[in-house]
């Protein structure tokens, strides 16, 4: 089945509502003219399109979950324990974070999907590039965000598989994975992704603005700084040394000086509810509302509410119930009770980030049972909870501690930046002496500070597997399930459909061919 990019534009132009593709070679037939005559001819069909962009964004958000968290320390049962505690089935999910994924069973399927979107953002470039009717404001906007989109697809993929297609051309058929052509090595794609950071900042100039009619869940000369920032500390800890970690805080810095406003919330809880969009605390953020789209993870993340109704809230001393703990989950990822166990009591995100469940017996002690995430807690509506929170890509906190990471790398301080996230995570508990940098005993090595501050901040982000990946192999072995005799499972492997349909393709080293 063949379809042109004229049904694709029809598509993407209408924010992308539904979308599916049925499975077929891809051949790089040119794009027809006849696109032309019904699309690209007013303004308002570029802002569509690029509605639709962002549209195709959010729905990869489990693919950003699973390849940048699913794989740490965080999630899966505690030792001794076979089920969850609510006794759902992980339904494959454990394959992530117990390392045992191969082509049958690889996790994340398709490259997670970018591909289609990276298509997408081919072709609005390639318009863009001809374009007469936009602005040239406009035109440099746009283009901006397109860059810096493709670039974030390219570094998960980077992060994820080493090597990928790297494809600039729009093509005339969806399924983009199917492409019959060799993937990129490592080193190619990552010189690709920090050309497109550039062109990305080239285009916005010194325009740190905000979309006046998306606010933050638009790409924007942030989002395109922070990636700059993410990418340049991944080089410094390997070959770029105190060059790439300069690159890297002047981009932050940068942010600073230009994007006002932007600043830690006061009170943590308040910058993940459904009613807080847009906060000064968020940079960039993928937009979920009321009867538009929720949280496309979430269900794996929190329980049944029949099942959650056995168990106990400690903290609150009271019995879960069906009215105000109507999760609708299926749990599948469960929190660790030793990661709900890193974050000291004092510490207010532990209550905000994870919600702890207990057995009791009319005249026993509360005994911890499992723990689930709880970041992100949606709104009611008709006696249903619906997950309308926007889920952050970047957002202030990320700015401080990469900042901090950034510092390290040059023999600086990180203490300002640590000590901003520590005093707002503490409240009125924040006692500099103790808690503060550098008197806590984790600060003697800032690294392992910095790792244990993100995660503490991040859970349910989509950061801590990547956290770990950036800082370095041993991190990763130090803190997960894997060892350095794995190594080659730092990388996912390609499942088994994808290389059959592209026969150009490799499977990652280490992974069976077949």
């Amino acid at each position: 089945m063949k379809t042109n990019i004229r049904n694709i534009i029809t598509i993407i132009g209408i924010s992308a509502i539904a979308f599916s593709a049925c499975k077929k070679d891809l051949d790089l037939n040119p794009i027809s003219n006849l696109s032309d005559a019904s699309y690209w001819k007013t303004t308002d069909q570029y802002d569509a399109f690029v509605s639709g962009l962002h549209t195709r964004f959010r729905s990869h958000s489990t693919s950003f979950v699973r390849l940048g968290e699913f794989r740490s320390e965080i999630f899966g049962t505690d030792p001794g324990s076979t089920a969850t505690f609510t006794g759902e089935a992980t339904q494959g999910l454990e394959r992530m974070w117990l390392q045992t994924l191969d082509p049958d069973n690889p996790g994340v399927t398709n490259f997670g999907g970018f591909y289609d979107n990276i298509n997408q953002i081919n072709l609005l470039i390639d318009k863009l590039n001809t374009a007469t009717i936009v602005s040239d404001a406009t035109k440099k906007n746009y283009l901006g965000m397109a860059y810096g989109m493709r670039a974030f697809y390219y570094f998960q993929l980077y992060r994820s598989w080493g090597k990928a297609i790297i494809q600039t051309e729009p093509t005339a058929t969806i399924d983009v994975a199917n492409l019959s052509k060799p993937a990129s090595t490592a080193d190619e794609v990552m010189a690709f992704i920090k050309a497109d950071i550039d062109l990305s900042n080239t285009n916005y100039e010194n325009d740190y603005t905000f979309s006046t009619r998306s606010k933050k869940a638009y790409w924007s000369k942030s989002a395109t700084q922070m990636l700059k920032a993410e990418v340049y500390l991944w080089t410094a800890h390997r070959t770029g040394g105190t060059q790439d970690a300069t690159t890297a805080k002047i981009a932050l810095t940068d942010i600073q000086s230009n994007a006002l406003g932007l600043t830690l919330l006061p009170n943590f809880a308040d910058v993940f509810t459904s009613s807080n969009k847009d906060n000064n605390e968020i940079i960039f953020a993928v937009r979920n509302r009321l009867n538009e789209a929720t949280l496309t993870f979430i269900g794996d993340f929190v329980p049944q509410t029949s099942l959650i109704v056995n168990f106990h809230d400690s903290i609150a001393n009271r019995k879960f119930d069906v009215t105000t703990d109507n999760y609708g989950g299926l749990l599948r990822a469960p929190v660790k009770i030793a990661t709900y166990r890193k974050y000291s009591d004092l510490d207010l995100r532990k209550s905000s980030t994870i919600q702890s469940a207990y057995s009791k017996t009319p005249t026993g002690p509360y005994v911890i049972a499992g723990a689930f995430l709880r970041k992100y807690q949606g709104e009611q509506n008709a006696n249903a909870r619906a997950y309308t929170n926007d889920f952050p890509i970047y957002r202030y906190a990320d700015l401080l501690l990469l900042l901090a990471e950034a510092k390290v790398v040059l023999g600086e301080s990180p203490a300002t930046e640590i000590n901003l996230v520590r005093a707002r995570a503490y409240g009125s508990n924040y006692n500099a002496t103790t808690l503060g940098f550098p008197n806590m005993a984790i600060d003697a090595n800032p690294r392992e500070a910095i790792l244990q501050e993100r995660l503490l901040e991040f859970i349910g982000e989509g950061k801590r597997w990547y956290d770990l990946r950036r800082m370095g192999d041993n991190f990763v072995y130090a803190k997960t399930n894997l060892t350095a005799a794995q190594a080659y499972k730092l990388l996912w492997p390609i499942d088994r459909l994808t290389l059959t349909n592209n026969r150009s393709l490799e499977q990652t080293e280490g992974y069976p061919l077949f």
